[in-house]
């Protein structure tokens, strides 16, 4: 068992990861569920895949302490994260009588863990809620950090707010069920981690990501727990993202986040994947400008490419132009005025944010890797 603090004032919270965690959620997560019974039931939240792979289990184990659980279940995928949901859930909250000092769970991947950590800031100006993530991506990076959001017209993750979870639960165990797809696409999240501080863990991650990928039980832990430590110590340091400290875990998002935008928000191409070639483009930009060599933006390359993610946006077979992804970008929230930084690279393993960056060029930059 790994037990990761988050170190914020007043609002301190642990990660506990564990194999088999999810079969012993009533001890684990026992401060939390004080107030409820048989008659008062737990909220939880699941999409429609997660309640059927776990809910049954979950309800058998909580029943055996005395507990009953009462569950919102969406449609898996981005479209969760709309208001109409976002109005929905916050209703059933309401009707189930929850109240500022209750906890509600969140069971599934980000959209899930986004949706209910932004419903609960608002329901009465603050529930708590716990984290069960079920995804790779979602259990090392989502979870932890506080950040929550649904969707607008005008883009991704628009509209939210900073609300902490009170303790996070990870099961490494749940991601046997995940979609080799889903893995490879959280698997980029891993990378990034890698890439943007530690070349040590960058190394480790190129001769051993394959066993993370295979879900070996020690290698996935260590995986994990050094992805989460390192982004605890970036929120304890920079919760709100005021300095740059914590931007740096956007690496490889605004370019991610246009691709997104230019593929609707779809399977096409999942968030990960979007990240993936996101850091790529990064680490080629990064070359561009001198800043590594072009052997070093080869190696993020590669390291892609090993783990199945894609690689290259001339792989998408895209209809657009340079420009109008750089119009997306412009939508970008951690955009400044008429001014939009960038997370970039001075080695594999240190990132930076780069204020000075000419959106002409950048246009000019993805048109020549749209032609390959």
């Amino acid at each position: 068992m790994a037990v990761i603090p988050v170190a914020l004032a007043g609002r301190a919270y642990e990660v506990v990861i564990e194999e088999g965690l999810l079969e012993r959620l009533a001890e684990a997560a026992a401060p939390f569920v004080k107030g409820y019974g048989p008659q008062r039931p737990v909220p939880f939240v699941a999409d429609t895949n997660t309640h059927r792979l776990f809910a049954a289990r979950i309800d058998a184990h909580i029943a055996a302490h005395g507990l009953a659980a009462e569950w919102f279940v969406v449609e898996p995928g981005e479209d969760a994260k709309t208001w109409g949901v976002l109005e929905k859930l916050c209703d059933w909250l309401l009707a189930l009588g929850v109240t500022r000092k209750d906890h509600v769970f969140a069971l599934g991947g980000g959209v899930v863990g986004d949706l209910v950590g932004f419903a609960c800031s608002v329901v009465k100006r603050g529930v708590g809620f716990v984290q069960l993530p079920t995804t790779l991506l979602a259990q090392v990076d989502s979870s932890v950090g506080g950040k929550t959001a649904i969707n607008t017209r005008a883009g991704k993750n628009l509209i939210g707010a900073f609300h902490q979870p009170s303790l996070v639960l990870i099961d490494p165990q749940v991601l046997s069920t995940l979609p080799d797809r889903e893995m490879r696409a959280g698997y980029a999240e891993v990378l990034k981690y890698g890439l943007l501080g530690d070349a040590a863990f960058f190394a480790w991650l190129e001769a051993n990501g394959d066993k993370v990928l295979a879900r070996e039980p020690a290698a996935l832990e260590h995986a994990i727990a050094t992805s989460i430590a390192m982004k605890a110590r970036i929120v304890a340091a920079d919760e709100r993202e005021t300095q740059d400290l914590r931007a740096l875990l956007n690496l490889g998002h605004t370019f991610g986040h246009a691709l997104e935008a230019e593929t609707g928000f779809s399977d096409r191409l999942l968030h990960g994947e979007a990240v993936a070639l996101g850091m790529v483009l990064a680490a080629k930009y990064s070359a561009r400008r001198a800043e590594i060599s072009a052997a070093d933006a080869a190696r993020a390359e590669a390291a892609m490419a090993a783990a199945g993610l894609p690689a290259r946006i001339a792989t998408l077979g895209l209809t657009c132009d340079g420009a109008a992804l750089v119009d997306h970008m412009r939508h970008d929230k951690k955009a400044e005025g008429t001014t939009l930084p960038f997370l970039l690279l001075r080695a594999l393993g240190e990132a930076y944010v780069a204020r000075d960056v000419d959106l002409a060029d950048i246009a000019a930059f993805m048109d020549e890797e749209l032609r390959g």
